[in-house]
């Protein structure tokens, strides 16, 4: 792995947290993800299944973790099974996790070779009354492809049939979205490692460049700072392209007078960030551009005051509405008979403004967290409103990412990225 080593002390305190969740006497089993074929022989990247990943640090294929807080013995309570590694392997494949490794990685002492799983989890099986399934329940998934944990999940329950079942993935929604203070300066150092792409773009960007040439400035950047790459598929949108919420071809050429939609972001040691800026392929904005432009940055920085304790997270997107419906108001793209006449299911906001406005984020780049659950202290959220003009071709996005705090107004982790409109054209002309 590119990025340092996490001190294990992260993955014990989650695991001791996720263990005080569970009921009387429950097993509870996590599963890497698989590799994934292309065709032939090819593969795609290997991706880590967060879950597990949050519970040990294992950053392998073909591992798994077993939980048993009750177990009779306390060397079964935490158990990692793992791919067997030998000097074949090694050579062929590179270094994979040795048992003593994987106690540095994780703190779990008892570790055995994947082969022995079946036998223990049997084992084990025969001291519990439950077993907690590991099923993806996050509010945006639409999983088509059978997972390794999927494929797990059907297994055990017709090997064990008369044992009760219960969810980890509730007792996960809740915890992960609260961040230990080392993985929110995790998420820190990924947002830290994309200023420094974003920083790189000022001088670079200029017209007639095009949105793959921008992609690959911040692949560099990103990776020789230690990061896998982009957090997620990296949408530079010149142009009219902003007005396509998910527009990732990044083919296009940057014209002069156009706008670039950024939504780039790199991520660390499997932990997102979550940037979007806005800049001008000319290194000025035109008036009626800056005039968008602020008129976004002040709903941004309206909206990010909102995001403290409590704040119910559908309510909180009813009071933004407000706010873009009062600045689009004030650019003259609606009227107040527009306001007046608006169906309550779509606003008239909507028109320019048709996507939410935060959500969290962490492990994943849409993170988990229970939407109707009040929002709490260490809890992290995107901001970013947008205002998309097809009839101008332009649209333009911000986007930060901060933490909730216990008191007082979130605090910003892309505080030091330049977002005002000033910063951004002195930088971009210097």
């Amino acid at each position: 792995m590119k990025y340092h080593q996490i001190n294990s002390a992260l993955f014990v305190k989650n695991r001791r947290k996720f263990m005080a969740e569970m009921k009387p006497n429950s097993v509870a089993v996590f599963n890497s993800n698989d590799i994934y074929p292309v065709s032939a022989d090819s593969t795609l990247p290997f991706a880590q299944h967060r879950d597990i990943f949050y519970l040990s640090g294992v950053d392998q294929e073909e591992s798994v973790l077993l939980l048993f807080p009750d177990a009779p013995y306390e060397h079964q309570r935490e158990i990692l099974f793992l791919r067997e590694t030998n000097e074949h392997i090694a050579v062929w494949e590179g270094e994979k996790l040795t048992k003593e490794r994987a106690f540095q990685v994780s703190g779990i002492r008892t570790v055995y070779w994947l082969q022995d799983f079946h036998k223990v989890l049997n084992e084990m099986m025969t001291y519990a009354d439950t077993m907690y399934i590991n099923t993806n329940e996050h509010y945006r998934a639409t999983v088509e492809t059978e997972t390794r944990e999927a494929r797990f999940v059907k297994w055990w329950k017709e090997r064990y049939p008369a044992h009760n079942v219960a969810k980890s993935n509730p007792i996960l929604q809740r915890l992960r979205s609260v961040k230990e203070s080392e993985e929110i300066d995790l998420i820190q150092h990924a947002c830290d490692i994309t200023e420094k792409g974003f920083r790189r773009l000022l001088s670079f960007v200029k017209p007639n460049v095009t949105e793959y040439e921008i992609e690959a400035e911040l692949a560099h950047e990103f990776i020789r700072n230690r990061s896998k790459g982009f957090a997620y598929t990296p949408i530079i949108a010149s142009g009219n392209n902003a007005n396509v919420l998910h527009y990732i071809e990044n083919n296009q050429q940057c014209k002069e007078g156009d706008l670039i939609l950024l939504d780039v972001a790199a991520e660390y040691a499997n932990y997102s960030s979550d940037m979007t800026r806005t800049i001008p392929v000319s290194g000025r904005f035109s008036d009626r551009q800056k005039a968008v432009y602020n008129a976004v940055l002040r709903v941004k920085n309206e909206a990010t005051k909102m995001l403290t304790p409590g704040t119910l997270w559908k309510q909180y997107h009813v009071e933004v509405g407000k706010i873009m419906t009062s600045e689009l108001l004030g650019l003259g793209l609606i009227d107040k008979a527009d306001v007046q006449n608006e169906n309550p299911e779509w606003p008239a906001y909507k028109k320019y403004f048709m996507h939410g406005t935060s959500h969290h984020l962490g492990l994943d780049t849409h993170d988990y967290g229970l939407l109707h659950e009040p929002m709490k202290a260490n809890m992290v959220f995107t901001v970013e409103p947008g205002i998309y003009i097809p009839a101008e071709k332009f649209g333009i996005r911000l986007e930060d990412n901060v933490v909730v705090q216990e008191k007082g107004e979130p605090f910003n982790l892309m505080r030091n990225i330049p977002i005002e409109v000033d910063e951004i054209e002195t930088l971009m002309n210097e």
